[in-house]
């Protein structure tokens, strides 16, 4: 057992906001898994979890964690179960866990493409809560040299689904994803391409990440032969002020507090956004503080 974590087998990742949840493991790794800047899931056999493991781990937790009040299921795709085993997995939390008040997941934008809407509403009312999806980038270019599943068009449809069926949306993105540019390059159409996604998708929460390239990855490879540069904190912040300058949320969080962030922010969109086109705008000239490099990590 780690901390809030049960039975977990291999690296196991989950978004800041999950820090207090319980990680309940029913899938093992990622369907994809072959996104070009992603460490997470290298070496690690895709899979399910068995339902016996999966029982096991939540009755642990009603005899020993009564205080957790929110679930997130691992690892990178859990919407990726088949419906009934998904339906099955959500009815076991609420029968033996039933003070769990949210219960939350990675889903991309295939594994919600395999589900039907009547599907999507049915896990909504088995307390499916929030899904967190990673769109990386609004520029077909950008997803393709990446390798990520997927077009811009099917992961806005995607989202709208998600949405329909009344389930919360979390949408994370990567700056520097097209690597080292300033204005009229590739790395702006990029930031201002993923700024227009993140509108048309209208999710509760947006964050912003920056791209860290890890060893072990083809990325990493790329950049090892000189075909990948990664963008400096200046490029990072111009890429920030684009995105941010784009983003038009009718009542939604933006991000860019995780630990790979030269600037963090917390926003409140549409009121705070030029508070917060303010502060790059501040870090850009050098006067607002920056994290340290050597507090920054994946």
């Amino acid at each position: 057992m780690t901390l809030f974590g049960l039975d977990l087998q291999g690296q196991v990742i989950r978004p800041p906001a999950e820090a207090e949840s319980l990680l309940l493991q029913v899938t093992l790794g990622c369907s994809h898994n072959r996104c070009a800047f992603c460490p997470a899931y290298k070496g690690k056999r895709f899979g399910f979890k068995p339902m016996e493991r999966v029982r096991e781990a939540l009755d642990f937790a009603a005899a020993n964690l009564p205080e957790l009040r929110r679930v997130f299921l691992c690892d990178g795709d859990a919407l990726i179960l088949p419906q009934a085993r998904l339906e099955e997995v959500l009815r076991e939390i609420r029968a033996r866990l039933p003070w769990v008040t949210r219960v939350n997941a990675y889903a991309n934008a295939k594994a919600i493409a395999r589900k039907t809407d009547a599907e999507l509403v049915r896990l909504r009312e088995l307390g499916l809560n929030t899904v967190y999806l990673g769109l990386e980038s609004g520029d077909d270019a950008v997803l393709a040299a990446m390798n990520k599943w997927g077009d811009v068009a099917g992961h806005l449809r995607q989202a709208a689904r998600a949405r329909a069926a009344g389930l919360r949306l979390s949408v994370t993105v990567l700056l520097g994803l097209a690597g080292r540019g300033g204005a009229g390059s590739v790395a702006e159409r990029h930031a201002r391409a993923t700024g227009r996604a993140l509108s048309a998708m209208d999710p509760e929460q947006a964050s912003a990440l920056a791209l860290m390239v890890a060893p072990g990855t083809p990325l990493f490879e790329r950049q090892s032969r000189g075909e990948f540069t990664p963008q400096d904190d200046a490029g990072l912040l111009r890429e920030l002020f684009w995105l941010l300058s784009e983003t038009n949320l009718t009542r939604g969080l933006f991000f860019s507090n995780h630990a790979s962030n030269p600037l963090r922010l917390r926003l409140r969109l549409p009121r705070d956004k030029q508070a917060g086109l303010d502060a790059v705008h501040r870090a850009i000239g050098g006067t607002e503080p920056l994290i340290p490099t050597e507090y920054r990590r994946l």
